[in-house]
């Protein structure tokens, strides 16, 4: 028997969709605290629904997990977006870098547990989207000053990705992702002339 989902294009109502945002608030937990091993009946039980809701929802395991990474990437889209609103300062660039790079040291990300369990989850459209989110910030801090004019989207990118896998994987206290950050902003700075 196939589990049943909600019909592409099709929105999910009310109660399906407070079930399902708990699901994902569960599953992020759980795997947290025991890895992609951990079971959908322990995600169900700490989300306070059945077993068949979840499969439902996430008819299987990778599903539920790409649903997390997808939401974890989503936050930072919009955390970027949010940031670039309206950001003359062009420090918004900087407050990103912190923000996700704290995030990455503080919480055991989904995406470590996929990388060290061997669980590959493609979500190239919102890295695509991530990544047009990071470059408007870009753009502000350049257009500001904030940043050289010749620092690039690419370059920016890996930084992030090399802070974010640094914090996450050699668990930086706060001072030295202070200190690594300060180094980082440091070198995306324009060159003093004179």
């Amino acid at each position: 028997m196939t589990p049943r989902t909600a019909e592409p294009g099709r929105p999910l109502r009310a109660d399906a969709q407070r079930n399902r945002a708990r699901i994902l608030a569960a599953a992020e937990e759980v795997f947290a605290e025991h890895g992609v091993a951990a079971s959908t009946e322990e995600v169900a039980a700490r989300a306070g629904v059945a077993i068949g809701t979840v499969f439902r929802h996430f008819p299987t395991k990778n599903d539920l997990l790409a649903a997390i990474m997808k939401g974890v990437l989503a936050g930072l889209v919009e955390q970027a977006a949010t940031l670039g609103g309206d950001d003359s300062s062009g420090t918004g660039l900087f407050t990103f870098f912190a923000s996700t790079v704290e995030q990455a040291a503080t919480k055991k990300a989904v995406a470590d547990l996929l990388a060290r369990d061997g669980v590959e989850i493609q979500l190239p459209e919102v890295l695509d989207v991530l990544g047009a989110a990071v470059h408007g910030l870009l753009r502000q801090a350049r257009a500001a000053g904030t940043v050289d004019r010749q620092v690039q989207l690419p370059e920016v990118m890996a930084l992030l990705a090399a802070l974010t896998q640094g914090a996450l994987r050699g668990n930086w206290d706060a001072g030295l992702r202070q200190r690594t950050l300060a180094i980082v902003f440091a070198g995306l700075r324009p060159t003093p002339t004179g």
